[in-house]
């Protein structure tokens, strides 16, 4: 299981009750994407991945990869080092470059998973990444599980999204198969 499993009494259930609009709030906790524009056609994707370590993003030469109908998997270590919703969490930068983001999208993923609250800095960065993702066919799930000792055997993963959550953000359950 890569998806992060909360129960109400995880911290971020406290931010969510602090929200004027928690209906749509309730959608951005944990694992999920970003829907500003578009939804995903379908609530379930099985898909084959390309993981990347997030210090080796920038040295990858996207251009010569093809991820059509597969998942780029950039490991920042986030999940793994810093607990979800802390401080800590939510102040490592693991946004990418637009150069770069652009580049990848050349490469057609179908979605990109990342250990971390998303690839942009929060705010407008943020949702101008996943906009651009969007208008090129790509998804990112946002707050994936991700563990060091588990990394060199995903290969292929079910993506199930709740695309019927009234929030932007859809909630996701990702199993690796």
């Amino acid at each position: 299981m890569l998806h992060l499993k909360l129960n109400d009494s995880h911290s971020a259930y406290n931010w969510l009750r602090s929200q004027a609009d928690r209906v749509g709030a309730a959608g951005h906790i944990g694992t999920h994407i970003d829907c500003y524009t578009t939804i995903p056609a379908k609530s379930l994707y099985t898909v084959e991945c390309m993981l990347v370590n997030y210090e080796d993003l920038s040295s990858i030469e996207f251009q010569s990869i093809d991820l059509r109908d597969r998942a780029l998997v950039i490991y920042t270590g986030n999940v793994e080092r810093n607990t979800y919703g802390s401080t800590e969490y939510n102040s490592k930068d693991t946004s990418v470059d637009i150069d770069l983001l652009r580049d990848i999208l050349q490469a057609k993923p179908q979605f990109i998973l990342i250990d971390s609250y998303g690839i942009g800095a929060h705010g407008k960065q943020h949702i101008s990444h996943d906009i651009l993702c969007e208008e090129s066919g790509c998804f990112v799930v946002e707050n994936v599980n991700l563990k060091k000792e588990v990394l060199s055997s995903i290969k292929v993963v079910k993506i199930e999204i709740d695309i019927d959550n009234i929030s932007t953000g859809k909630p996701c359950c990702i199993v690796e198969i």
